[in-house]
């Protein structure tokens, strides 16, 4: 489980200009910004978001509510980074209450966790270098793009099948079993 910042000035990644002129970046002055989440199974590559104006513990719990109900009846562990919104003190107890395991990441190691490629995919891949739009328009695009990858597809973006994924041991080859 993973969030990112999606904000109405996309990434510029490149840009053309004639040699000797000043190439002009596209700016709106908006810092219009919305938070995408979402929770991967490294086994089925099935992925889960949701946004949110603002990323707190309130908007973590309501998370793990949609990610129980999505997941009804699993054994579920969260991989998680040692953010002030999973670690709150009403984070854990909900985590607690809907039977997950929580399992901290190591702090300043975002390779460990498989949303960051997707993250990266979405951000540079969708997003970058186009020219700015309302936010929400953004989000959706985001969005659109996570949803439209095949479960494998997925997968592999995320690293999950890689054979050096952290985590190959415990999930096997990266399909349901």
């Amino acid at each position: 489980m993973d969030e990112t910042i999606i904000t109405e000035t996309p990434p510029l990644r490149a840009a053309w200009a004639l040699q000797g002129q000043q190439a002009a970046v596209p700016i709106t002055g908006n810092r219009a910004k919305r938070i995408l989440y979402g929770a991967l199974n490294p086994k089925s590559g099935d992925l889960l978001v949701g946004e949110s104006l603002r990323w707190d513990h309130v908007a973590v719990q309501r998370f793990f509510l949609a990610i129980r109900t999505h997941w009804r009846g699993w054994h579920i562990v969260l991989f998680l980074d040692k953010g002030s919104p999973h670690t709150a003190g009403d984070s854990r107890q909900c985590a607690h209450e809907l039977r997950f395991e929580l399992r901290w990441l190591p702090t300043a190691c975002p390779e460990l966790n498989p949303t960051e490629p997707l993250w990266r995919y979405a951000t540079q891949t969708v997003l970058a270098n186009v020219p700015p739009r309302p936010v929400q328009e953004s989000l959706g695009a985001a969005t659109e793009a996570l949803g439209s990858l095949a479960p494998h597809e997925r997968l592999v973006k995320a690293g999950v099948l890689s054979g050096r994924f952290w985590l190959q041991g415990v999930i096997g080859n990266g399909h349901m079993s």
